[in-house]
């Protein structure tokens, strides 16, 4: 795929995303049916293993190399007090993702998961919403292209995740703008905010959307967003062009995506969602976008956490539909 430059093309290069592929996913569903199981026995397994036939053209799906993207920026609407920890702790953990003490580090090692950590410009953080645009668009730009270029062409899931402090705040805000509702659905606790921090997220929200109002497509991103969720965009379209299936982490990461829904629902057709967020607006904007989550273990850690959790459900549901075996070869009767 080409560099970005402009919204037009990204819209153009939206608009020709190559779909599933039909005939192997239908050709996936006759084996399912095969196996020695009564039909719809595994129920969201055997919908999974389809789904990655589709995806991949193939009869039986293959697992073999998993990439993990971490995308992290920093925000300058943390400037209205949204989170009770600094800007520095996104470097911090950034610098213990590379040490190998996070969270996610385990579960990309227990998932056999290569792990690529992606720091964007942590000393500039993005412009304050409730002041300006966000994103100049030339950053929008750069950092869609940066994550576009961090895909692994060879994977066969790509998982995705982020970190950032006021992150939270942003995606609430990317959320009311695209989908609209009253602000408080949209905001939770995010890192850990009180009652009090919360209704002040609600307000700094509300004080954004007053200035930029409310969009149906990437410019909500460029409006409130910051440098990762461009990122995470940037990768879902690269996956697609490729058709690598993609798995998202919980609500900074769908809220990230949720742009790219906007502008086109079938973009993210190869999008799976990890888990479901204990963040309340996680599940209103997985009823907007018409999108249902693997898990739901009341997690809302971010860093990819959600999505490698998924990805071992997904290595199962592979399992059982490639080795299984058939009623034939079984010699097993049925009706």
């Amino acid at each position: 795929m080409g560099t970005f430059v402009n919204l037009k093309m990204i819209y153009e290069f939206i608009s020709e995303l190559p779909d599933k592929d039909a005939k192997a996913e239908k050709e996936a569903l006759a084996h399912q049916n095969e196996l020695t199981k009564p039909p719809g026995s595994l129920g969201q397994l055997e919908k999974i293993a389809i789904f990655f036939a589709g995806w991949q053209g193939v009869r039986k799906p293959k697992l073999e190399k998993a990439q993990a993207l971490v995308f992290a920026g920093n925000h300058g609407v943390c400037d209205q007090g949204v989170n009770p920890f600094p800007q520095r702790v996104t470097a911090e953990m950034v610098a213990n993702f590379y040490a190998g003490g996070a969270a996610i580090n385990q579960l990309c090692l227990l998932n056999d998961v290569d792990l690529n950590v992606i720091p964007l410009s942590l000393d500039k953080p993005t412009a304050d919403f409730t002041q300006e645009l966000a994103l100049p668009e030339t950053d929008f730009f750069s950092a869609m292209n940066l994550g576009a270029e961090a895909i692994n062409l060879q994977a066969d899931v790509i998982l995705l995740g982020e970190m950032g402090i006021g992150n939270s705040t942003v995606s609430a805000a990317i959320a009311a703008s695209l989908f609209g509702g009253e602000v408080t659905k949209w905001v939770g606790k995010g890192t850990g905010s009180d009652k009090k921090g919360v209704d002040h997220k609600k307000k700094i929200i509300g004080k954004g959307l007053k200035k930029h109002g409310f969009h149906s497509d990437l410019r909500a991103l460029i409006a409130f967003g910051g440098r990762e969720q461009a990122a995470i965009c940037g990768a879902i379209l690269a996956a697609r062009a490729a058709s690598i299936p993609v798995i998202l982490d919980g609500f900074i990461c769908t809220a990230a995506a949720s742009p790219l829904y906007a502008t086109h629902p079938k973009s993210l057709d190869h999008c799976l969602i990890g888990h479901l967020s204990t963040e309340p607006g996680h599940i209103h904007l997985l009823k907007a976008m018409e999108k249902s989550a693997i898990l739901e273990l009341k997690m809302r850690l971010g860093e990819g956490t959600g999505a490698a959790l998924a990805l071992s459900i997904v290595r199962g549901a592979l399992a059982c539909h490639n080795q299984m075996a058939t009623f034939e070869s079984a010699g097993i009767s049925t009706k």
